[in-house]
C-alpha cells in the first residue's frame, strides 16, 4: 500500500531535500517507499525489523528516527523496537548503536512511551555462558556446543564472550524470538559490509530457524535502498553460498 500524503511529506521533511533537490528527492521515494516495498512478501513486522536494522548497519540515525516511528506506529511494538538496538550493538559496537539508542529514547519520549520499559532479561548472569551457547546450537548446530571453552589458550576468552555477551545477553532476552534475532543480525551484517564470511554463517543460522532462502533474498531487496546495490549484491552472493 502506498503511503499517505502525510507520510510522504515527513519522509521528505526527514531528507531534508525537498527544497533543495525535489528531483531526487521524488526518486528516492518512489523507489524506496513505492517500487520496493510493493514487491516485498514480507509481513509488516518483519519488513520494519530488517529495514530498521539495514538503516543501523549503515549508520543512518536520521532515516533511523522517522523509520522508528512509521514502525511503531504499526507493526513493531516499543520493546520489540528497543531489542532490535540492544542487539545491534554486539555486532555494530557501542559505538555505532549508542546514538541510535537515543534516538529510540527520543521517539518512545515523543509518542508519550514511559521509561524504562518492562525488563526482557531472562538469564542470570551465571548462566549466561551456558544459555547463549544453547542459543548457538540451536541457530547453527550440533558442532557448536561447548563453543564458549574451545579454541586457542590465548583467544579463548573471546570464544566465551561471544557466547555469554553476543548470544546470553542478548539472544535470550523477550520481545524477539530467535528467528526475529537472526533476521535482524542478518540485516545488519549486510548493511555494514565486510562481513561476508559471518554473514554467510549468520544466512545458514536463519535458514536453520526457517527463514528460507526466499525470506532472506526478499530481506536484502527490501534493505537495498538504504545500503546500495555492491553490499546487496553482496548479501545475495552469501545466501547462495549459504544455500548450498
Amino acid at each position: 500500500m502506498r503511503p499517505t500524503e502525510d507520510a510522504k511529506r515527513r519522509y521528505l521533511d526527514s531528507l531534508g531535500l525537498a527544497g533543495s533537490d525535489p528531483e531526487f528527492s521524488e526518486i528516492i521515494y518512489n523507489f524506496a517507499l513505492g517500487e520496493v516495498p510493493s514487491e516485498s512478501r514480507l509481513d509488516g513486522k518483519t519488513r520494519c525489523l530488517a529495514v530498521l536494522a539495514a538503516l543501523m548497519g549503515c549508520r543512518s540515525a536520521e532515516l533511523f528516527a522517522e523509520a522508528a516511528r512509521t514502525a511503531l506506529s504499526g507493526d513493531v511494538t516499543p520493546s520489540e523496537l528497543k531489542e532490535l538496538v540492544y542487539q545491534s550493538t554486539a555486532y555494530l559496537g557501542l559505538g555505532t548503536a549508542l546514538p541510535f539508542l537515543r534516538v529510540v529514547n527520543e521517539v518512545l519520549a515523543e509518542l508519550g512511551v514511559a521509561l524504562p520499559l518492562p525488563p526482557q532479561g531472562r538469564t542470570e548472569r551465571a548462566e549466561r555462558a551456558e544459555a547463549g551457547n544453547a542459543a548457538q546450537v540451536e541457530i547453527f548446530g550440533e558442532h557448536m556446543r561447548g563453543y564458549q571453552n574451545s579454541g586457542p589458550e590465548e583467544t579463548r576468552h573471546i570464544n566465551r564472550w561471544f557466547a555469554a555477551n553476543c548470544f546470553g545477553d542478548y539472544y535470550t532476552r523477550g520481545a524477539l524470538d530467535l528467528r526475529q534475532r537472526e533476521l535482524i543480525t542478518f540485516c545488519l551484517l549486510a548493511a555494514q559490509g565486510g562481513c561476508e564470511p559471518q554473514l554467510v554463517s549468520h544466512a545458514a543460522g536463519n535458514m536453520r530457524l526457517g527463514n528460507d532462502r526466499l525470506t532472506l533474498i526478499d530481506a536484502v531487496s527490501q534493505c537495498l535502498p538504504y545500503m546500495g546495490y555492491p553490499r546487496s549484491l553482496n548479501a545475495l552472493r552469501c545466501v547462495d553460498e549459504a544455500a548450498k
